[in-house]
């Protein structure tokens, strides 16, 4: 089942709490653009191989093409979203407690932009949205553990591949070049990088866009009055809104992130930072191609702790590690929480 975009706006006209919906939607995708997507680019700033700018607008360019690309080619990671949760049952129950958790996503991404820290917006839209199912359905049989486990496989991946990852691919480079005049590598790290950090923007664009999707087609069909909707299609009038959106956000910026993730936890160089970022490309090619929803968050930060931990451990600092830890522990009981707590709230008001 698909949604064309005549029927979509002459629903919209004429259905207020999709409005609603898709506004909150649409800001959910906007902080991610703004609070996530700066970590493809950060390492590439943190070694000066691009200024802060022109980054920017390479991300929010690549953005848009991995949403609108990767989409296409498999929309495995946007289904696995959809079918995460149940909120099944009334619609216009549903559609509010799903408000509820978009509401509850923007707080918590918020609040961790204002303090610096990278936290993944992927694993809060999917610790809202199941937080909202639990009380939706007032208890667990709101989650659907065969599309969460992926979840939890994708978790796995993300820090444990990325950190492997990142340690092998900075020690193939070193070995690859060891004889190669350092000097003389200067230029090819320096243009190698920025073309590893648009990949890492394409790769986010590919994960994070297919969540958000996934949700904002569980909106549309809510507000329309279906709850029983089990597959779909995702039309191209929403990859192009969400990539066009995710961009926009990306160019809103995202320096504390950058200055998180690029310049205080490791110092780099140029052929280092080129290493997290193809390690961070292919890790996450690979879940997009197997249909795991990772967190790009973690899986770019996690290549950077390996890259600096291959120098030596000493390199990485492990009190800003610690910090980015303990925020990604709090986010699946926090935001899940909250949206638990957004969704109660939301039904008896409305």
């Amino acid at each position: 089942m698909t949604v064309t975009l005549s029927s979509f706006l002459h629903e919209l006209m004429r259905n207020p709490p999709l409005i609603i919906t898709t506004l909150l939607t649409l800001g959910v995708i906007l902080v991610n653009g703004w609070t996530d997507a700066p970590n493809a680019i950060a390492t590439a700033i943190s070694t000066r191989s691009i200024k802060p700018r022109s980054a920017i607008v390479v991300a929010s360019v690549f953005n848009f093409l991995g949403v609108l690309v990767m989409t296409i080619i498999n929309s495995s990671v946007a289904e696995t979203i959809y079918n995460m949760v149940d909120f099944g049952g009334d619609p216009q129950v549903s559609l509010i407690a799903l408000c509820a958790a978009l509401f509850a996503i923007v707080l918590w991404a918020t609040a961790a932009w204002w303090f610096g820290i990278p936290t993944s917006e992927s694993h809060a839209l999917i610790a809202g949205i199941s937080g909202a199912a639990i009380a939706l359905q007032r208890g667990i049989k709101g989650i659907n553990f065969n599309e969460w486990v992926k979840v939890l496989y994708g978790l796995v991946l993300s820090i444990v591949l990325g950190f492997l990852m990142g340690w092998v691919v900075v020690k193939t480079v070193e070995i690859l070049f060891c004889r190669v005049n350092r000097t003389k590598t200067f230029t090819f790290f320096k243009d190698a990088q920025i073309l590893a950090s648009a990949g890492m923007a394409f790769m986010h664009g590919a994960q994070d866009g297919q969540k958000f999707m996934g949700v904002f087609m569980l909106g549309i069909f809510l507000a329309k009055g279906q709850s029983n909707v089990t597959t779909f299609q995702i039309p191209y009038w929403l990859i192009v809104l969400c990539s066009a959106v995710i961009a926009f956000g990306t160019s809103i910026g995202g320096y504390r992130i950058i200055k998180a993730v690029g310049m205080d936890m490791v110092k780099l160089e140029k052929y280092q930072g080129f290493s997290a970022d193809l390690a961070g490309v292919i890790c996450l090619f690979i879940a997009s191609s197997t249909g795991l929803p990772v967190s790009t968050t973690h899986t770019k930060t996690t290549a950077v702790m390996g890259v600096g931990a291959a120098k030596r451990i000493s390199s990485v600092n492990w009190g800003i590690v610690k910090e980015m830890m303990l925020a990604w522990i709090l986010t699946f009981p926090g935001c899940g929480f909250i949206g638990f707590l957004m969704a109660l709230l939301f039904m008896n008001i409305f």
